[in-house]
C-alpha cells in the first residue's frame, strides 16, 4: 500500500491540474458553514481551507454565530441551496443543543450536500468515500474477501457496510454489545478492518493473531494528553495500518474534494 500522505499528495497534484483548467464562466465554488468552536472541527475547517487554498479552489468560510436557532441555520441553508454560483456546501458538525442535525442535513438539497449526508444524496460520504477510493488505487482485492467494520455511526460504519457490500465483500459489522470472543472471531478471519469508534487503543496487537495479508484502517482519533492517538494499537500485525494522525483524515479531506468535482459536473 502506498503511503497515504504521498497518496494524496499525488492525487492533489492531479486535482490541480483539473481545477486549473476550469472555464471562468462557470467558477468551481465551495461553503463551509461552521456554527461551533469544537477544537477538531476548527483543526478539521482550518485542513479543509489549506487544501482549497492549495488547489486553487474558491470557498468560503461562513462562521456563523454559537446560538444561531434552527430557524436562521435552515434560512442559511436554503439561501445556499438556490445559490447559482454555489457548487457544494458542507454544514460541519457538531450542532449546538437545540438544534436537530437531521433536519439540517435533510434541508441541503442533494446535488449540492458534497459531506453526502442527506438520504438522498448522490455522493458516498467523505470518510468511507475517501478509505474506498484509496483501497481501489492501491488495487485492493475487494471480491469474495471478508470485511469487518467496528462501529455503526451514519457518518462512517453505516454507509462503509453498504459501500463494500456493493463491492462484493462478506461485510460484518460490530457494536458495543458485541462480545470480545465474537469480535476476536470475526478480526481473524477479516481480509479489511475498518474501526470507528473514538476510544485510542481500544484495538490492541496481543489480543488478535490478524491474518497476514490483514488491512486496518484506523478511522477513531482521539487527544489524550496533548497526543493524537488511533483506535488501534501503532504496528499491529497486519500486511497494512493506517496511521493516526496523517491517515484517514487526509483521505476525508480529499474525498470531499473529489465529491465537489462531481457536483461541478451534476446534470452534466
Amino acid at each position: 500500500m502506498e503511503e497515504i500522505v504521498e497518496y494524496v499528495k499525488n492525487k492533489k497534484e492531479k486535482i490541480k491540474e483539473i481545477v486549473s483548467k476550469l472555464p471562468f464562466s462557470k467558477p468551481l465554488k465551495i461553503v463551509i458553514v461552521q456554527v461551533n468552536d469544537d477544537p477538531a472541527s476548527n483543526a478539521y475547517v482550518n485542513g479543509k481551507i489549506k487544501d482549497l487554498t492549495e488547489l486553487g479552489i474558491s470557498y468560503q468560510h461562513l462562521k456563523l454565530r454559537n446560538d444561531i436557532d434552527e430557524k436562521s441555520l435552515l434560512d442559511v441553508v436554503n439561501r445556499l441551496n438556490n445559490d447559482d454560483t454555489v457548487t457544494g456546501f458542507i454544514v460541519q458538525l457538531p450542532l449546538p443543543k437545540g438544534i436537530n442535525e437531521e433536519k439540517i442535513k435533510n434541508a441541503i438539497t442533494p446535488k449540492k450536500d458534497i459531506d453526502g449526508f442527506n438520504p438522498l444524496s448522490p455522493y458516498l460520504s467523505a470518510t468511507p468515500k475517501g478509505i474506498l477510493e484509496y483501497l481501489k488505487d492501491n488495487k485492493f482485492n475487494f471480491d469474495g474477501k471478508n470485511a469487518v467494520i467496528l462501529g455503526r455511526s451514519d457518518i462512517v460504519g453505516k454507509p462503509m457496510a453498504k459501500a463494500l457490500l456493493s463491492m462484493n465483500m462478506n461485510v460484518v459489522t460490530l457494536h458495543s454489545h458485541t462480545s470480545y470472543e465474537d469480535r476476536k472471531f470475526y478480526f481473524e478471519h477479516a481480509d479489511l478492518i475498518v474501526v470507528a469508534i473514538g476510544k485510542p487503543y481500544f484495538i490492541k496487537n496481543n489480543d488478535y493473531k490478524f491474518k497476514d495479508n490483514a488491512v486496518v484502517i484506523d478511522v477513531g482519533i482521539s487527544r489524550v494528553d496533548g497526543k493524537l492517538l488511533g483506535d488501534c494499537e501503532p504496528s499491529l500485525s497486519v500486511a497494512f495500518q493506517s496511521p493516526v494522525p496523517k491517515g484517514v483524515g487526509l483521505l476525508t479531506r480529499l474525498a470531499l474534494i473529489l465529491n465537489l468535482l462531481e457536483a461541478y459536473n451534476y446534470g452534466f
